[in-house]
């Protein structure tokens, strides 16, 4: 019996009531970012997502609320709401993610010849649209990213709005107990569900291409199986919160001011191709994990 206890088990439900729920879920996520976004977003973008995105940000967890509370009617048992701060580790490891990951990325992007990272970031503030005072400027390289980290907290609940649709409701959903073809499969539709905003140019530095696109649902798989564990050892979608908190605040500005260049974006930005070295490497950590588990027969049972 896993640690979690009965408890803490997803309701059952059968087979046509569980695809009614997803389906519903899906046609709402999508639908209602899709259309905020599309009568809020300038046609061509750029920069950093303002206000506008808010409303189409929390489409999935209003998706999440109308299809468990009266779609379904399974309520919010399994929905990982409490905090479970007996697992507060989970906290910190979320919180700081995304310093392994920079770190790897300064490097390789040195030594492989994709730039050298402006620690000054005077350059990416300009293009930000931030002119830092004289006498800020030299000590932006440390006020800057500790600035991030507060972010990371502050905007916590804004990514709720996300979180407790994927991996409070979505990947809960699918495949049962395979939770690595369920993060997979989460991960491409969290991905496409970015489209208008991939399409309209706010990430990779403008870059709408098709590389671009897919660039960023590897990314969102790889980010899905790692958000994924840590709510299966957290029991809070509050973790998975703040590390998709972190994931945007931290790593997300960091490598945007520190790699102003657009030429290498898909290779140096968070969420880029020299981020899949790390970023793969624990999800692999995380595979091997869960095919051991099952192995000897350990239950993956949400809080």
């Amino acid at each position: 019996m896993s640690a979690l206890g009965e408890a803490g088990q997803v309701p059952l439900m059968t087979a046509n009531r569980k695809a009614l729920g997803v389906t519903s879920f899906l046609v709402l996520a999508f639908g209602i970012a899709w259309g905020s976004w599309e009568l809020l977003l300038p046609k061509n973008g750029g920069g950093t997502l303002g206000l506008a995105a808010v409303p189409g940000a929390f489409a999935p967890a209003i998706a999440t609320f109308i299809v468990r509370k009266w779609i379904t009617r399974e309520g919010f048992r399994d929905a990982g709401l409490g905090l479970h701060l007996e697992h507060w580790i989970y906290y910190p490891i979320a919180w700081l993610l995304p310093v392994p990951v920079l770190a790897f990325i300064v490097w390789s992007a040195s030594a492989l010849g994709f730039g050298h990272p402006d620690f000054s970031m005077l350059k990416g503030l300009a293009q930000a649209g931030v002119a830092p005072s004289p006498a800020f400027a030299p000590k932006a390289w440390y006020v800057v990213p500790l600035g991030t980290f507060v972010t990371a907290l502050i905007a916590t609940p804004v990514l709720f709005g996300e979180e407790f649709g994927w991996r409070g409701y979505l990947q809960l959903r699918l495949f049962g107990t395979r939770p690595t073809l369920a993060a997979i499969t989460t991960g491409i539709i969290w991905g496409l569900w970015h489209l208008p905003i991939l399409l309209r140019g706010y990430e990779y530095h403008g870059d709408r291409s098709l590389s671009a696109i897919t660039v960023f649902c590897v990314a969102a798989v790889l980010f899905a199986i790692i958000f994924g564990w840590l709510r299966r050892r957290s029991g809070s979608i509050w973790v998975t919160s703040l590390a998709h908190s972190a994931t945007n605040a931290v790593g997300g500005s960091l490598t945007v001011l520190w790699f102003p260049n657009a030429s290498n974006a898909l290779f140096v930005l968070y969420g880029g191709i020299l981020s899949f070295v790390p970023l793969g490497l624990l999800c692999a950590w995380i595979i091997v994990r869960d095919a051991r588990a099952r192995r000897i027969g350990d239950e993956y049972i949400y809080h």
